[in-house]
């Protein structure tokens, strides 16, 4: 069996670690309070809206680290989080089209920082996204956060 050189080793290490690190969640049906510390004693931070996608960094008892569209670290009862996936524009004006395609139809703009649910998983750099009124398309992964 041949042997891994160590940069090699280390390299595939860190991938896999990576591949473990990405869990993104959502803030569920209510807002909910931000802590600097994972207790309700911490300074609260900021209120996270409902639907908000957050990285969750890691989990201590019942608190998750996470961080948000802007890099921001705090912490929030694990049990406000939840499984859906939602993302946030990142850009000014993001093109949601018909099908992942550069040349397809414009089915809407969205503007930055504008909440998208996850419909499908992404898909040769494109992700399918539904607006709260309904609409459905595809947007660039490049354009949104929570993926």
């Amino acid at each position: 069996m041949p042997r891994l050189s160590p940069l090699v080793f280390v390299t595939l290490s860190l991938l896999g670690g990576l591949a473990h690190a990405l869990e993104f969640k959502a803030v569920g049906a209510s807002p909910v309070i931000l802590y600097d510390a994972p207790s309700a004693k911490g300074s609260k931070l900021y209120v996270a809206p409902r639907g908000m996608p957050v990285e969750v960094i890691l989990t201590y008892g019942t608190w998750s680290k996470v961080r948000d569209v802007s890099g921001d670290l705090s912490w929030v009862e694990s049990k406000e989080l939840v499984a859906r996936r939602n993302v946030i524009v990142r850009v000014a004006n993001a093109k949601v089209r018909v099908a992942a395609d550069e040349s397809s139809s414009l089915v809407f703009s969205a503007d930055k920082n504008v909440l998208l649910e996850m419909a499908e998983p992404v898909s040769g750099g494109w992700l399918k996204v539904k607006h709260k009124d309904g609409q459905l398309g595809y947007v660039k992964v490049s354009e949104v956060w929570g993926i």
